[in-house]
């Protein structure tokens, strides 16, 4: 009997213990691109070694982590699509939406630049790949990238083009978007993190080089946003509230601004602080 006793008091123990692990899992939807430059496994370890809390995530567009936000999947969202972000706090989804760091767009092609775009403007640029019929690759998955280029092509062309030859949509990430340009001697657009982390995986095999870069248009904003506990019962808005205050800080910032790759800064941090 007292044997039975003591397996119902370790079990019940192993739950309490298992649910408190449990709670500690803070569970992000964020953009390929703080993935796949490994910015994200740099700073997961130095939060858990912080905070005791695990940081998982799945890398996607943004309109995908943000239509995850909404079905409660996730406690976070760590994406770049400021009036997409606005839209879906105001719509009472997301709160404490925090700027944490930016870099810009740039628009990247074979180095032999067949359509002689190298050094115009994103407008004029556009404008002339589309007179060249130059292959163009776009991420066609309305990530936050996919939502800045469509505007470019509407404001170069007053409309975005669909259903061309020339154009193609990929519907894949960035990285694999890059490369399926370089194969086809293509353009496309990408966050100059993730062109950076290209380079340093193509070193002297690279064919690819920037030719559209430095317009203001180009800016390119992350942020954090904590899912509404309203909306979503499930979620951790403590866990999502720790997550936030430690990478506004003034150290985590810091490491930000060190992460780099081929002595390139990939983010800069601008914490909303």
């Amino acid at each position: 009997m007292k044997f039975n006793k003591l397996t119902m008091l370790l079990a019940s123990v192993s739950m309490v213990v298992s649910t408190n692990l449990m709670a500690k899992d803070l569970m992000m939807a964020t953009t390929t691109s703080t993935d796949n430059t490994g910015l994200l496994d740099y700073l997961a370890p130095k939060f858990q070694k912080e905070t005791g809390t695990t940081l998982k995530w799945v890398a996607t567009g943004t309109g995908k982590a943000l239509k995850m936000g909404k079905n409660c999947d996730v406690d976070i969202l760590f994406v770049h699509a400021p009036a997409s972000e606005k839209k879906f706090v105001n719509s009472g989804y997301g709160v404490n939406r925090k700027q944490v760091m930016y870099n810009d767009f740039v628009i990247i092609g074979p180095k032999s630049d067949p359509a002689h775009v190298d050094g115009m403007t994103p407008s004029k640029a556009l404008a002339k790949i589309k007179e060249a019929n130059a292959n163009f690759f776009s991420r066609g998955d309305n990530s936050g990238t996919n939502k800045k280029e469509i505007s470019l092509w509407k404001k170069a062309l007053s409309k975005a083009p669909e259903k061309a030859s020339w154009y193609v949509q990929t519907g894949q990430g960035m990285l694999r978007t890059i490369n399926m340009a370089a194969e086809k001697d293509g353009y496309t657009m990408t966050d100059r993190g993730t062109w950076i982390k290209y380079q340093s995986q193509k070193a002297d095999k690279n064919s690819m080089k920037i030719v559209v870069e430095g317009d203001k248009s180009l800016f390119n904003q992350y942020s954090v946003i904590t899912i509404n506990k309203q909306k979503c019962s499930n979620v951790k808005p403590e866990l999502a509230k720790q997550f936030t205050n430690w990478i506004i800080k003034d150290e985590t910032q810091k490491f930000i601004a060190d992460f780099r790759l081929l002595g390139k800064s990939l983010f800069i941090p601008n914490a909303d602080k």
